[in-house]
């Protein structure tokens, strides 16, 4: 099943139900101090670049490039509907991410996630993919429900 990544200006509504749906997710496992989430007016913002995965038509996952300057890049907003979780969405999107970012000419990508169970798929999915844990970055401290990762693509 072929997925097309495109970028997404978050107008649609599946797009704002899925962003709506994971921070509900993000505020269900995370004490509200430990939600790093970003809802869509912060999502819109021009440092942010947004993407959506659609599979025949379906909204399949979403995820977003924040350029902290012009070397570093954060992923945001990373999140795969139940509906295809475990079909390498999440996969296409991140890969989706890093291009861009060495696009771009960044050397540096980084990002921030939860650290109880829940958040394990999404830890093995970015340590696939070469990110290495790493310590709090960029405005982010120590935190016992955040895990922080950061991959190098120089």
């Amino acid at each position: 099943m072929p997925i097309e990544i495109l970028a997404d200006d978050l107008t649609n509504e599946a797009t704002l139900r899925l962003i709506a749906s994971h921070l509900d997710g993000m505020h269900e496992s995370s004490p509200p101090e430990s939600v790093h989430a970003l809802d869509v007016a912060a999502l819109r913002h021009p440092s942010i670049t947004f993407w959506s995965a659609w599979i025949d038509g379906d909204l399949a996952g979403i995820g977003a490039l924040r350029a902290i300057d012009a070397e570093r890049g954060e992923l945001k907003s990373m999140r795969v509907d139940d509906r295809f979780r475990g079909t390498g969405v999440g996969r296409a999107i991140l890969r989706r991410i890093v291009a861009e970012a060495r696009e771009r000419g960044m050397t540096s990508l980084w990002l921030e996630t939860g650290s109880t169970p829940d958040f394990t798929p999404a830890q093995r999915l970015y340590a696939s993919e070469g990110f290495v844990v790493c310590e709090p970055f960029e405005g982010y401290t120590h935190d016992p429900f955040s895990v922080f990762m950061t991959l190098s693509l120089s």
